[in-house]
């Protein structure tokens, strides 16, 4: 073990316990200390879900980049273990960046990431160099491969970017032998996701550009995964400086998925059809995991690199993962749910049916709180014209509140946190097309201490979003311009 696994393990030990529990989420993994983003090497191995991320753990605000670790039994409930990597070889002196994990036959864990190493060009500019390498472990303590990096510059199409070339997605295909798909950047400075094979995980060849951007959707594109699903193939990526394209994408770093056919022969991919992943303002970086049950299972970044560096640096821990969702695929579209052990921690349940909202807000009994899952219809009314719009409103007090919108004329939906408390001028609101039928929309809201994640129409379209409001704010209320009514069920979610 180096010295610099060593110290970031000690200083992540000292720090961790100084930091009390109820300033976290309650059920969202949060970085132990520092700084997190993308989720890295979501696996199942002896008996666990094991989660990585990246991290730096002397500073709330993102460095050198090392692996965060932790292990949970229902997704929901985290144990962090010690940093599995920190940045101490040639190749990945300046960061160990994302990457994903395989279970190998011999029973090692084996992570794969891309080491980022700065380099000094003939005219002076510095760049990054990044390469993609292996580590082996048993589930706490990993020794980085003798002979990385295993893929370099040298295994690139003419044109693909040594400088942008990361995110390895590693699995094991029906043969016996290994793929992984990377993110590069084009000659054309656009993204593409190429594909590698091997047979021994050394030596590695490419197969082809499995997707490319024809700069369609931003620029690089980051954060592959590749899965089968439902009887479809599903690609999804994360890109960075997208232009808005209606509803569908929204300027800034975002993500996408790609629905389509796979032949196998020819390790050819077809797309179908593309869509964000979220519309919400913070979510990046995905990966998912085929769970030992069978279920496809998605967790992100609860986060956006435009409103991330805004908070002081004595900060204790900064980021934060989304909830893990279940994933499925209907009529092309990727659709999304909460995952089923969520429902262990609901508690206290509350349930009123047809209530009538007219030209006001209303609050219900009983119907408030910060660790909440809520679900609500809200259905027309039949005497009279389709009200103008129905607000949802919560972390709410007489000072503060977020809220969720939609407004049937214009089929928009619209996710709102600018009375959240924040400071700044950040992104503060974002809309999504939500196809209906006179209204009628069905919404799922899971709130903890520091987010909310609005589930619309059984998972067809998911916004999220991070809150920073006082947590004596508890509120939630119905709105409607226009006359509508609702069905409301509320449980509380408990820690235990």
């Amino acid at each position: 073990m180096s010295q610099a696994l060593r110290d970031a393990r000690r200083y992540e030990e000292a720090r961790e316990a100084l930091i009390p529990r109820e300033t976290r989420p309650a059920f969202h993994l949060s970085a132990r200390v520092g700084w997190l983003n993308d989720p890295n090497g979501f696996s199942w191995y002896k008996g666990q879900y094991h989660l990585f991320y990246q991290y730096h753990p002397y500073d709330s605000h993102w460095g050198p980049m090392h692996w965060g670790h932790a292990v949970s039994s229902d997704l929901l409930h985290w144990n962090y273990l010690p940093a599995a990597m920190a940045p101490d070889r040639p190749f990945d002196r300046d960061g160990c960046f994302s990457g994903t994990a395989l279970s190998l036959p011999d029973g090692r864990h084996l992570l794969m990431y891309t080491g980022n190493a700065k380099e000094f060009t003939e005219t002076g500019e510095v760049r990054e160099v990044q390469t993609q390498n292996l580590a082996f472990g048993d589930g706490i303590d990993y020794e980085k491969y003798e002979h990385n990096p295993v893929i370099t510059a040298a295994n690139l199409p003419e044109g693909g970017s040594r400088h942008a070339f990361r995110d390895p997605k590693i699995w094991q295909a029906r043969d016996g032998s290994y793929r992984a798909l990377i993110a590069n950047r084009d000659a054309a400075q656009g993204g593409q996701m190429l594909l590698y094979k091997s047979v021994d995980l050394e030596h590695w060849e490419l197969v082809r550009a499995l997707q490319e951007n024809r700069n369609r959707i931003g620029n690089m594109w980051e954060c592959p995964d590749f899965f089968e699903l439902d009887g479809k193939y599903v690609l999804l990526g994360s890109s960075q400086d997208m232009l808005p394209k209606a509803l569908e994408y929204h300027n800034g770093n975002g993500t996408f998925y790609f629905v389509g056919g796979y032949d196998p022969e020819t390790e050819t991919f077809t797309e179908e059809s593309d869509h964000a992943i979220d519309y919400g303002i913070d979510f990046y970086a995905p990966e998912t995991i085929l769970s030992p049950d069978g279920r496809r299972i998605m967790i992100g970044w609860m986060q956006n690199w435009d409103t991330c560096n805004l908070h002081v640096k004595s900060t204790p821990w900064f980021g934060q993962m989304t909830i893990p969702r279940e994933l499925s695929v209907r009529n092309g579209i990727l659709y999304q749910t909460p995952i089923r052990e969520l429902e262990r921690l609901r508690r206290d349940e509350i349930s009123y049916e047809n209530v009538t909202v007219e030209d006001g807000e209303v609050f219900l009994p009983g119907v408030a709180g910060r660790l909440v899952d809520l679900e609500v219809t809200v259905e027309p009314d039949a005497d009279s014209p389709v009200y103008n719009r129905f607000a949802l409103r919560f972390a709410l007090n007489d000072q503060f509140r977020s809220g969720v919108s939609f407004r049937p004329h214009e089929s928009t939906l619209k996710v709102d946190r600018k009375f959240s408390g924040s400071r700044r001028a950040i992104i503060h609101q974002r809309r999504a097309n939500v196809p209906h039928k006179d209204g009628r929309i069905k919404l799922r809201l899971i709130l903890d201490r520091y987010s909310a994640e609005v589930f619309v129409d059984d998972g067809a379209k998911v916004m999220t979003f991070t809150i920073n409001t006082d947590l004596n704010a508890e509120g939630i209320s119905f709105f409607a311009d226009g006359k509508l009514h609702l069905n409301v069920k509320k449980y509380n979610l408990s820690e235990a």
